[in-house]
């Protein structure tokens, strides 16, 4: 959104090879601080580093269905594979590398606007993730749809995919973000099955508000909050390595695009007055039981 749709910071309209560069110098950038942290500091400090990826689920239309299969497995590759393959596998996805080269080449350039890494850089890259973060906030079904052949074309139209949404599924937030735990679950089994079951940590999960809601009273964030965590308990049975859990956020703050207009905080935020006082919400409460009960309170035990 900041380098191919120009949505977000730096707001650069590059069509179609600008989020690939952009990607492509990220990649980079992280195996060379992971690797100056593993020459240097690593001995001494004993610690970790890793990369925080944010992806959504998608799910096949029609499970039944080869296509639909298919389809969901490549929006998975064109989101989380972008940058987790070539830190766990040593490259981009196939899928990815045949799907942005064939669309290339229809518009008649000579190479592939995905950029390509050497053998060194490959090698570089591979493993240089101590953990894998993972921010995680809703789920799409996906259906394979082909996209006409354009003279400007995006990352959004080069993986031939439509994106839809059950209208059952509760939308307490802005319209792209739906809850969805069980999608949380199969994305933990997927990086659990593609990536050699990883360390992970949730970075980032939670849910904003289309309403202000002057009495504090964010029920639905409550739930939201109670359907993911349990599928991260879930995963835990599955054998999924997660270590960590971190809600998304603390306070209300400046959201992207939106500013100040999204709020996702525990704790909201009175951004009119000087001072930004802060009032806790009812999902502040609820978490500070989850945390000190390290899981689900025991719904009987009696609060002495």
């Amino acid at each position: 959104k900041g380098y191919d749709t120009g949505e977000h910071a730096p707001g650069l309209k590059l069509g179609g090879c600008g989020a690939y560069k952009a990607a492509h110098h990220i990649i980079k950038a992280h195996a060379k601080v992971w690797h100056s942290y593993n020459d240097t500091w690593r001995s001494k400090q004993q610690g970790i580093v890793g990369i925080s990826l944010t992806s959504d689920w998608g799910e096949p239309v029609d499970p039944h269905s080869q296509t639909d299969r298919v389809a969901a497995e490549r929006y998975i590759q064109f989101h989380l594979g972008w940058f987790a393959n070539p830190i766990y596998k040593g490259d981009y996805p196939e899928v990815m590398k045949n799907y942005v080269g064939k669309k290339s080449a229809q518009q008649g350039l000579g190479t592939s606007r995905l950029p390509t890494f050497s053998v060194q850089e490959k090698t570089y890259i591979k493993g240089t993730s101590d953990f894998l973060g993972i921010g995680h906030f809703t789920t799409r079904y996906v259906l394979q749809k082909s996209f006409p052949f354009l003279q400007v074309p995006t990352y959004h139209t080069d993986y031939d995919l439509a994106e839809l949404v059950d209208p059952k599924w509760p939308a307490p937030g802005p319209r792209w973000l739906y809850s969805v735990p069980w999608g949380f679950r199969r994305l933990l089994n997927f990086i659990k099955t593609h990536y050699g079951n990883p360390l992970i940590y949730v970075t980032e999960n939670g849910v904003s508000e289309k309403v202000q809601c002057t009495q504090l009273c964010d029920e639905w964030r409550i739930e939201y909050l109670k359907g993911y965590i349990n599928e991260i308990l879930k995963a835990l049975n599955d054998g999924v390595n997660v270590k960590g859990y971190t809600a998304w956020s603390l306070l209300d703050k400046f959201e992207w695009n939106k500013g100040f207009s999204e709020r996702f905080g525990f704790y909201h935020i009175d951004f009119k007055n000087k001072n930004k006082p802060r009032y806790p919400k009812a999902s502040a409460d609820y978490y500070k039981k989850i945390i000190s009960a390290n899981g689900f309170p025991n719904p009987r035990e009696v609060m002495s």
